[in-house]
């Protein structure tokens, strides 16, 4: 497993290298961290690293944003904070997003654990007592 430390937002843009680096071959990330804790935050500056030119914002309500980058790379970003029940991300094709092979960003993915691929990059977030982020990266096969 592999630990980052963010002192703060100068920190992200280096910080999102070292997980792309960090991500070998998986193109499924699932962000996990409470409420708050800076996962959409993160996920804009991976999206500004893979130079996606797109509003990258949370999609509460509508489940999924596509993004693409200059190279005309197709990015999927997911949050299922408001979902229902799985059913209703199979109903979205999940399925079909997480094998499409193209990058997959989830945000409360723990809200759908039968959907999730096994080979994934889970990214955990946490805060220490001095209030930096501790990013976490642990890859399943």
């Amino acid at each position: 497993m592999k630990q980052i430390v963010s002192k703060g937002l100068d920190d992200l843009p280096d910080v999102a290298r070292q997980i792309i680096a960090a991500a070998r071959d998986k193109k499924v990330w699932v962000f996990h961290g409470e409420m708050g804790a800076g996962k959409t935050t993160l996920i804009k500056a991976i999206a500004s690293a893979f130079e996606i030119e797109d509003i990258v914002q949370s999609p509460t309500f509508s489940l999924v944003n596509e993004y693409r980058n200059k190279q005309g790379a197709t990015f999927y970003h997911f949050d299922f904070y408001r979902i229902a029940d799985e059913e209703e991300a199979m109903q979205i094709g999940v399925e079909e997003y997480l094998d499409s092979g193209h990058y997959c960003w989830l945000e409360w993915a723990s809200l759908i654990p039968n959907l999730l691929p096994d080979a994934l990059l889970m990214i955990k977030i946490s805060l220490n007592q001095s209030g930096h982020r501790i990013i976490a990266l642990e890859h399943y096969d």
